[in-house]
Formats: structure tokens, C-alpha cells, sequence
């Protein structure tokens, strides 16, 4: 299964996945709005790969067959404060 990889002018770290290269039939236009203009990066053949770097290899295929893309956005921002507040609540809890 091929599919074309382009990533996004406007949004940093998102990747849009297509069947066919320079085909956006099937991607919905507000979603097209936002990403901007597709910069390719590369054609893949997804029958050769086993995992992905970043997203789900299965979820892609399956995106990619029944709605003929698969958007891939960058993974969540690490909040390290919250992430201190949950280890200084779990410290002090414990003693308590």
C-alpha cells in the first residue's frame, strides 16, 4: 500500500497522509484551510513497514482505506510543572 507524506506550513510537526501524490479528493476542505500548503516529504510503501515512527501503523492503513487520509499531529507538550505538583502531592501524601 503506497501513500504520499506531506507536512503542514502551518502547523508545526503535523503530517498529512494521502493514497495518491498531489490527490486531496478526499481531504475535507476546512482541514485543508488549516494545514496549508503540503510540503511533500516522502512516498512510502506501508506493506513493507512493520511500525511507524509516531503513529500507528494499523490506524494509518485503515484511515487511509476508508477515509483516503490520515492526519498526524505532533504528540502532546510535557508539562513539567503539573508533572512536579503530581510528584510533591504523591511525596507528601505518602509520609502523611
Amino acid at each position: 500500500m503506497l501513500c504520499t507524506i506531506y507536512k503542514s506550513s502551518k502547523k508545526v510537526e503535523t503530517y498529512l497522509f494521502v493514497k495518491q501524490r498531489d490527490d486531496f479528493s478526499t481531504v475535507p476542505a476546512a482541514l485543508m484551510s488549516m494545514f496549508g500548503t503540503p510540503t511533500l516529504v516522502t512516498v512510502m510503501n506501508l506493506a513493507n513497514k512493520e511500525k511507524l515512527a509516531l503513529a500507528d501503523i494499523d490506524k494509518v492503513k485503515e484511515n487511509l482505506k476508508e477515509q483516503g487520509y490520515y492526519l498526524q499531529l505532533p504528540p502532546p507538550k510535557e508539562n513539567l510543572l503539573d508533572q512536579h505538583k503530581e510528584e510533591m502531592q504523591l511525596k507528601y501524601s505518602i509520609k502523611d
